[in-house]
């Protein structure tokens, strides 16, 4: 199974009454499969999974798993707070049809998480589980972050494909890299630094900001491919602006927002999450405004 490539962290299109919209969400997979996407990533934390029913969230896999072009890599978000519960959804995954589980850490019990509760509990899963699993880290989003010798020692299951690593920390990769099997795959998932990241050993990334600019986080990554560095890193130093505005000042509602304006569905985020206000908005349209034109909707 090959990893190598853009995954973008799919958003959840909502309808005017709150529901799930599958068949937008449909609509924005058949969009994406006429890019070289190399797959997706459904109830992922760009998602909002945590704020998505069972019933929600089996739903967006079906969709998935029937809009998604062949060829193109499942990878279903199954983490869960208890280890029954992450084996149960990842179970349910493959059945459906997913290639890869992708499952974030534990991090409600935080003081009693250490490491060997994380090697514990990914083995368990990873024992259990019918399809390979990717470790998440995402310690912006739980405050927990799994550390080299925690990743390293959990890349000798032959269950555990890989990470998706959302710290940005670039000395992680290069650790990690040197240390685990060489067939142990890295993902960013932070396209701040994903020149870097690239150059630094991971294989590939799995982007929010894929989302909305699936074509720009393609085409660093193939320059990155073809050794194009010097263009690649002026296209880097573009991304990292519209990373910075667009996902972590944004959020959800700012993915959402540059998807509306690229011609995608992405709507509102769900409540708690809040729209954005207009000076971020603007700012938000300027940067999509220099990228791809709009992409008209069919």
């Amino acid at each position: 199974m090959n990893l190598d490539g853009i995954f973008p962290a799919l958003t959840t299109p909502y309808r005017d009454d709150g529901s799930v919209a599958t068949d937008d969400f449909k609509t924005n997979l058949a969009r994406y499969n006429q890019t070289g996407l190399a797959g997706y990533v459904v109830l992922g934390s760009t998602g909002e999974s945590v704020l998505l029913s069972s019933a929600e969230a089996e739903s967006l896999l079906v969709a998935g798993k029937e809009a998604a072009a062949p060829g193109k890599l499942l990878i279903a978000g199954t983490g869960a707070e208890s280890t029954a519960e992450t084996i149960l959804r990842t179970r349910r995954a493959a059945a459906l049809g997913y290639d890869l589980a992708l499952v974030k850490t534990p991090y409600y019990y935080k003081p009693a998480y250490k490491p060997e509760v994380y090697l514990r509990y990914y083995r368990s899963v990873a024992d259990a589980s019918p399809i390979p699993i990717l470790l998440y880290s995402v310690p912006i989003f739980t405050g927990v972050t799994l550390e080299t010798s925690e990743i390293v020692a959990l890349a000798k299951h032959p269950n555990i494909m890989g990470i998706k690593d959302s710290s940005g920390v670039i000395q992680r990769i290069v650790e990690v890299g040197a240390q685990a099997r060489k067939d142990f795959c890295i993902l960013t998932g932070s396209a701040g630094v994903l020149h870097t990241a690239l150059t630094s050993g991971a294989k590939g990334a799995i982007l929010a900001l894929a989302s909305a600019l699936p074509e720009k986080c393609l085409e660093l990554h193939e320059l990155w491919k073809s050794g194009r560095n010097t263009e690649a890193q002026t296209l880097q130093g573009q991304l990292a602006l519209a990373s910075k505005t667009i996902v972590s000042e944004g959020s959800i509602a700012g993915v959402k927002y540059a998807m509306d304006l690229r011609g995608f569905h992405g709507g509102l985020p769900r409540l708690p999450l809040l729209p954005l206000a207009e000076e971020i908005r603007q700012r938000i349209a300027q940067l999509v405004n220099q990228f791809e034109p709009a992409v008209s909707r069919a």
